[in-house]
């Protein structure tokens, strides 16, 4: 069994640009491109690409009967034995199709969901995965009983033929619901560490991204980790967590998310929410671009869109524009939210540091109090709220610490050093 491989699919390419259409379901040579990507990353080859322009789509096969013909004769040429779509297909479309073109026919969705279930690791990324294949697959179902349709009325086909139908909508429909079950655990075990880490005060600071933009190769030249990070779509979708020291003050975790892609189907960004809700909890988004692409700008728009569509889009987040060592020449000015950096060199790392600590550290001063013993509870509310650097036992509590705004106020009474009452000037 071991010298077994599993067979390489060729598969015919297809896409429709045409009125009526959503502006994220429009195919175009880029759009293709990027699919052709998804499929080597499924393990499969291009047979041959087809696009098509119409006014409008056909309701029965999306791109009309004369490229339905000029699709079956590049399967018949390219020996292929899948076609795959760029636009949604419906499921009346996906199976007219397969029975025009005599080979299986999918659409961008399913061979997202396919890659997806290849690179799930952990039980919680199965579990996600799983809960958005039933529901991409229930809507489908009745194309797996088109055979008893076909004789309907006659006798003995009709009643067993409806009750295998709603005996596998029920299965599913309980798989949905145990899956649905499973994945409220997750999210309540996420939100026990959140508690945990809000009460030892441990910032978070959360990787997003367009897939292979460069965040895993990111998160290993920062934190030393050694994940695997290749030059492939999809190649990271379990979270990932490090510890960081941006600096001698300031200790972070540092989170990998899953990348996002252009028409992302929705059952999955459903299902990941246990997952992806992380970022509406961060203190600081990392949006890792790929400078060296020549669609930075769509890719990234893509990211926001998701980001806001999650809820996070008013978490700080800091622009990083990866990859600057295969740029031509000096890159752009970029503002005071971004910074170019190469992971794989270290190029602009040291800058993206300055600028992490100064985002989670925006608000807060480093001061020196001097507690009396009196006063010992200011102590305890010092590490529930900031971070302690030093306590030394005098006549006093001497005390070195990170509070935050709120605190200092309270605290102005103990400040000897490294805050400013107004109008006057702490000793230095």
């Amino acid at each position: 069994m071991e010298g077994l491989k599993r067979p390489v699919n060729r598969a015919v390419l297809a896409g429709l640009s045409a009125g009526g259409l959503g502006p994220d379901d429009q195919a175009d040579e880029e759009s293709l491109e990027e699919l052709a990507a998804l499929l080597e990353t499924a393990g499969g080859l291009c047979a041959g690409t087809v696009l098509q322009s119409r006014q409008s789509p056909d309701p029965r096969t999306l791109i009309g009967e004369g490229k339905v013909e000029e699709i079956r004769q590049l399967v018949q040429a390219g020996q292929a034995d899948m076609v795959i779509f760029d636009n949604a297909l419906s499921p009346s479309q996906q199976r007219a199709l397969t029975e025009d073109l005599g080979v299986p026919v999918l659409d961008r969705a399913a061979l997202i969901l396919d890659i997806f279930a290849q690179r799930a690791q952990t039980s919680e990324g199965r579990i996600q995965v799983e809960l958005a294949q039933y529901q991409y697959l229930l809507p489908r179902l009745i194309g797996m009983w088109k055979h008893l349709e076909r004789q309907e009325g006659a006798i003995g086909t009709r009643g067993p033929g409806e009750t295998q139908l709603e005996s596998d909508r029920r299965h599913i429909h309980r798989k949905i619901s145990k899956l649905k079950e499973e994945l409220e655990q997750v999210r309540r075990v996420r939100a026990t560490q959140r508690q945990r880490r809000e009460k030892n005060q441990v910032p978070v600071v959360a990787l997003v991204g367009y897939t292979n933009a460069g965040k895993s190769t990111l998160l290993n030249a920062l934190t030393g980790a050694a994940i695997p990070a290749n030059d492939r779509l999809f190649d990271t979708l379990d979270t990932t967590t490090r510890t960081l020291a941006v600096s001698e003050g300031c200790t972070v975790l540092l989170s990998d998310t899953v990348g996002f892609i252009r028409k992302l189907p929705h059952h999955l960004v459903e299902a990941f929410k246990a997952t992806l809700e992380e970022l509406t909890f961060a203190d600081v988004l990392l949006h890792v671009i790929d400078a060296s692409s020549p669609r930075w700008q769509e890719q990234a728009r893509v990211v926001e869109e998701l980001i806001a569509q999650l809820g996070a889009e008013k978490a700080p987040c800091i622009r990083v524009f990866n990859k600057s060592d295969l740029l031509e020449g000096s890159p752009p000015a970029r503002g005071e939210d971004a910074v170019d950096v190469s992971a794989r060199t270290g190029e602009g790392l040291d800058r993206l540091l300055e600028m992490i600590e100064r985002r989670v550290n925006q608000g807060k001063r480093r001061v020196k109090l001097l507690l009396p013993y009196d006063q010992a509870g200011l102590l305890d509310e010092l590490y529930r709220q900031a971070s302690v650097e030093r306590v030394e036992y005098g006549q006093a509590v001497e005390v070195t610490a990170v509070c935050p705004q709120k605190l200092l106020g309270r605290l102005e009474p103990y400040i000897t050093q490294g805050w400013r009452r107004p109008g006057e000037a702490w000793e230095r």
